[in-house]
């Protein structure tokens, strides 16, 4: 007799759990170890699969690539999103709530500490036109996005300043970012927000 959730188990639903499985095996080793230097056998090693299920899941090393920046794209979104639900209706709250969502990123437990954002790590080992590349684009422009969005509101007498403040904050919190990636710990991150904050107070 099938035990239950194994051979019973719906094709489809063994293979989602295969598909996470594979998901965050890349997302430790990418992260960790680079995305050229991370085979797909230790892919599917790391995550107890066989390669077939690699390839029953993902149609290349490349697509499985992009998967794992999306995937990191939404696990920073949620974590924004939490933070945005304990400022209610404060732009400033939501300016902070960006910065804080990085720092809860770089907080999150890493096997081999913080090596600054995994999205831009890997679009560094990126082919210039690679589509990896435009989706860390996307993100960082919906980074700053956000930040407008927040701003047009704080400045709501002078919206047209909103862009640039953005694209000012955006690079304090990339810069932050890099230099938090190479020290190993989130504590510039923490500067940043700081002085986001001050120049919030002077807006």
């Amino acid at each position: 007799m099938a035990r239950t959730g194994d051979a019973a188990a719906p094709r489809g639903t063994r293979r989602g759990a295969a598909r996470e499985l594979l998901l965050a095996a890349a997302a430790r080793r990418f992260y960790a170890d680079g995305v050229a230097a991370t085979g797909i056998d230790t892919i599917t090693a790391e995550a107890g699969v066989a390669k077939m299920s690699l390839y029953n899941n993902f149609s290349s090393k490349a697509d499985l690539v992009r998967s794992y920046l999306d995937a990191r794209h939404e696990e920073w979104l949620g974590l924004y999103r939490k933070r945005l639900e304990g400022v209610g209706d404060d732009p400033r709250g939501g300016v902070l709530a960006v910065f804080d969502a990085y720092a809860d990123h770089a907080a999150l437990a890493y096997e081999h500490g913080f090596r600054g954002c995994g999205l831009l790590n890997a679009a560094a080992e990126l082919p210039a036109g690679d589509e990896g590349r435009n989706i860390v684009r996307r993100h960082k422009e919906e980074v700053e996005s956000l930040l407008a969005g927040h701003l047009a509101r704080l400045l709501s007498d002078r919206p047209q300043e909103a862009p640039a403040a953005a694209e000012h904050l955006a690079f304090l919190l990339e810069g932050a970012t890099a230099r938090a990636g190479l020290e190993g710990t989130g504590d510039r991150l923490g500067h940043a927000r700081r002085m986001a904050a001050e120049l919030l107070e002077r807006w």
